[in-house]
């Protein structure tokens, strides 16, 4: 565990400001989902929960969210040395704070209080865990359909700590979906520090912001001293609180591992998505996307092949590429919407052609000496990957290249990330690595068949 004191400096948010961690990727819920799902919100001590995900809480209310928050302990060892207020004096007046900030936040949501000792949860996680089951079950709803929120389990304070730990077992062990978040991480850390780079963002509306603001106004006994006697001192700088009036909140998300989804739901889903936009992801229009299929194609070994296979070809933005480096291409997907567009960018090129498959349980006949497996392996279960990556094993052909290429962070709804799905792809393929990239956004393979010729 780290070490630090509530009295350091630490980063300033100039620094944070400057690091990139405006830009991170949005947490992909949409207020439909956000109104469909309910929340169970983990706070160790009054003030974790505004700090942490105040903002959130808000924008959850407004969504018309389910909401549950469990308040662990009532912070009574925030002044250990105050020669004025004793722990339990401090202990109501922090619960009311709590009251009167949650009751802002989300005047929907109700809570309990576990009253468990400050400083000391390590000792009472299975009283914890019990709890948080319980504020689950009450909420009746489908374990995919629960998402926890929860201090970030390395956010260095004891009692963060093991809550977080606490919450990220019961997400994993019973199919939920995680939100940590963290809070003393941002005195302690440094912007070096690549642990912030696979989080996600929510922005915050004008309102929510406010909202968030005079919730921490409620809990004036962390913000202002409670005399000015010795040990009585404020405990929550000033220069500590500015990370917390971003226009966003940041969130590490493990998105609900039960129930996900599966082929067939991708069809369905990117159908809608097509019919509604010709373009939903801006694959010809966005320079991320550009420079990513340039750096996809120039990873490719060879100039040109004679048989060529993509799988999850969307639109053709890419299939269009490949088909010039081909002597033969077919360029496979699920989505009938979007395969017509496909179809038509590949007009112009005799060799090549679109069939309207829905993987692994359709399979095009034939042997490709390239295959390519782009933004598309996280919308398969682990079961429906193996078997895909099974099929692509026995029709590749001596020598021939498989390329992956997978946005890195988390897809809401599916089982997979990129990192699994390239790591299946090595472990069941058992292929030699010819070239690796990686940067923030995604990662990029090229493996390369076992060459049987003599």
């Amino acid at each position: 565990m780290v070490a630090f004191s509530h009295t350091d400096t630490g980063t300033a948010e100039a620094e944070w400001a400057a690091s990139g961690v405006a830009a991170l990727p949005e947490l992909p819920l949409d207020q439909a989902e956000l109104s469909a799902s309910a929340f169970v919100v983990l706070a160790a001590h009054p003030d974790d929960e505004t700090l942490g995900a105040g903002g959130f809480l808000a924008k959850l209310h407004s969504a018309g969210a389910a909401v549950e928050i469990l308040l662990c302990t009532a912070g009574e060892a925030s002044h250990p040395d105050s020669q004025t207020t004793t722990p339990e004096q401090l202990a109501a007046v922090r619960l009311n704070e709590f009251n009167t900030a949650v009751s802002g936040l989300a005047p929907s949501a109700r809570w309990r209080f576990l009253e468990l000792p400050d400083g000391q949860l390590k000792a009472h996680t299975g009283v914890i865990a019990k709890a948080v089951r319980g504020a689950i079950t009450s909420l009746d709803r489908p374990a995919g359909n629960v998402v926890i929120l929860a201090p970030y389990r390395s956010d260095g304070h004891t009692d963060h700590d093991v809550l977080g730990s606490v919450a990220a077992d019961i997400a994993a062990e019973d199919g939920h979906g995680l939100l940590e978040y963290p809070i003393w991480y941002w005195l302690w850390s440094g912007t070096d520090d690549t642990t912030w780079e696979s989080w996600v963002r929510v922005p915050l509306s004008n309102q929510e912001q406010q909202a968030k603001s005079s919730a921490m106004h409620a809990h004036a006994s962390q913000i202002q001293p409670l005399s000015s006697e010795p040990g009585d001192e404020t405990l929550l700088s000033g220069t500590f609180l500015e990370h917390f009036t971003r226009p966003w909140e940041t969130f590490a998300w493990h998105p609900s591992k039960a129930g996900g989804n599966s082929a067939a739901d991708a069809e369905r889903i990117f159908d809608e998505v097509h019919s509604r936009d010709a373009d939903p992801w801006s694959y010809t229009t966005s320079w991320y996307e550009r420079r990513k299929r340039a750096l996809t194609l120039a990873a490719l070994p060879e100039e040109s092949y004679e048989s060529g296979l993509e799988l999850g070809c969307s639109i053709g933005a890419l299939s269009e590429e490949l088909a010039q480096r081909c002597q033969r291409f077919l360029g496979v997907d699920a989505s009938s919407a979007a395969l017509a567009q496909a179809t038509e960018r590949l007009l112009p090129y005799s060799s090549a052609e679109t069939r309207h498959l829905t993987m692994p349980g359709e399979w095009p006949e034939g042997t490709f000496d390239l295959v390519v497996l782009s933004e598309t392996g996280y919308y398969l279960s682990p079961d429906e990957l193996t078997e895909l990556l099974a099929l692509i094993k026995e029709s590749t052909r001596p020598g021939g290249t498989l390329l992956l290429c997978h946005w890195r962070h988390t897809i809401s709804g599916w089982q997979l990330d990129a990192e699994a799905v390239h790591s299946m792809a090595r472990s069941h393929l058992g292929w030699s690595t010819h070239g690796l990239y990686r940067e923030k956004d995604f990662i990029l393979e090229v493996l390369l068949a076992p060459d049987r010729t003599p």
